[in-house]
């Protein structure tokens, strides 16, 4: 589990990014996990991963708000008192949908943003880490962070002047490659790479120290081996 000092309080309100979460309304949420969690507890793991992320997002100086792209009532509540701003998945198209769509929300009042798509399922972020992400992107006009099986995407940002075209999904970071965004490539930013799927990434994600949501639920719910 995170310390209280790993989890600042924003020094920097103006902040520079804004950050676009997409999250699944809760009953169809991280439908892998259940094998491992079961199905009861998995539409809760991914609130709680949800709101790790979020409240480590919000804490990262670089960061200005938090967008969240839900349907899911619940979801929504829950991270609005973390602080973020919510808006519903009205093009309701699918991921990549939901996420240029959060992106228009953040630039229509604000049209020189940077954006940021950063996945809801990284339960051991750091803000810090999170920091090092967006000072490299920042150099360049689109950037993408491969998951941590190096297949997927966890974060892709666009500067002001380009449009972030998501991509996610699958085999997504070849795809981000291929479109001309650059690969962030640098060491020691583990916990913006570790989304949760199956029972076996949360344990790594465990190993690297969870934030509070997800250590209070899991201390309750004993892992299975994945099936």
């Amino acid at each position: 589990m995170r310390t209280e000092g790993e989890i600042a309080t924003n020094t920097d309100p103006a902040g520079t990014w804004s950050l676009v979460v997409p999250l699944k309304p809760l009953a169809r949420a991280k439908s892998r996990l259940g094998r491992a969690a079961g199905e009861r507890s998995r539409p809760r793991l991914a609130l709680a991963f949800a709101q790790d992320t979020v409240a480590a997002a919000l804490s990262c100086d670089r960061v200005r708000d938090v967008v969240v792209v839900t349907d899911d009532a619940v979801a929504g509540a829950a991270l609005s008192a973390l602080g973020a701003r919510i808006v519903p998945d009205a093009p309701a198209a699918g991921l990549n949908a939901a996420l240029a769509y959060g992106a228009h929300a953040v630039r229509t009042p604000a049209p020189g943003s940077p954006v940021a798509a950063l996945n809801a399922d990284l339960p051991a972020l750091r803000p810090l880490e999170l920091a090092r992400v967006l000072d490299f992107a920042s150099a360049f006009p689109r950037a993408f962070l491969r998951d941590a099986a190096g297949i997927g995407t966890t974060f892709l940002a666009c500067a002001e002047g380009t449009e972030l075209r998501p991509a996610f999904g699958g085999r997504s970071a070849a795809r981000h490659l291929a479109s001309g965004a650059v690969e962030i490539a640098l060491p020691g930013v583990d916990s913006v790479r570790r989304d949760v799927d199956t029972g076996e990434d949360l344990r790594v994600a465990l190993a690297l120290g969870v934030g509070p949501h997800t250590a209070r639920l899991e201390a309750a719910l004993p892992l299975t081996p994945d099936r």
